[in-house]
């Protein structure tokens, strides 16, 4: 029978093998991912990297997190920060920000100022207290 010829332990080992796999994948990703992203560094600097950790994989992605692990921890956090600030300027530009009071308070100020006629005025503030 299949199952009964392996044991708890070698199913134990074959699991942790697995996970170390997967993490050393994504380590590998994540220094090449860090690589490209770098505008600090030439293109003959990144290619002696991506070298340097084709040639020796474990070697070289061992050193480069040892010489590099404050500047990719620096680069994250400012994408993470750039990409926050962008998506909080998306939601202020789409949010509606003081519904129909601030509307109708817009379209007096535009009517004050000849901008638009009464009757504009007049839908505007229709169609404010509509939605």
């Amino acid at each position: 029978m299949l199952v009964a010829d392996y044991s708890f332990l070698d199913v134990l080992w074959w699991m942790i093998a697995f996970f170390a796999f997967v993490i050393w994948f994504w380590l590998l990703i994540t220094v090449f991912g860090d690589i490209f992203r770098r505008h600090d560094t030439g293109g003959f600097a990144k290619t002696l990297w991506i070298i340097f950790i084709i040639i020796l994989p474990f070697l070289g992605v061992f050193i480069y997190l040892i010489a590099n692990h404050a500047g990719m921890a620096e680069r994250n956090m400012r994408s993470m920060q750039a990409a926050q600030a962008q998506q909080a300027e998306y939601i202020k530009s789409v949010a509606s920000s003081g519904g129909a009071a601030e509307e109708i308070e817009k379209g007096k100020k535009l009517l004050d100022s000849g901008a638009i006629t009464q009757a504009e005025f007049d839908a505007m503030k229709a169609k404010a207290l509509a939605s």
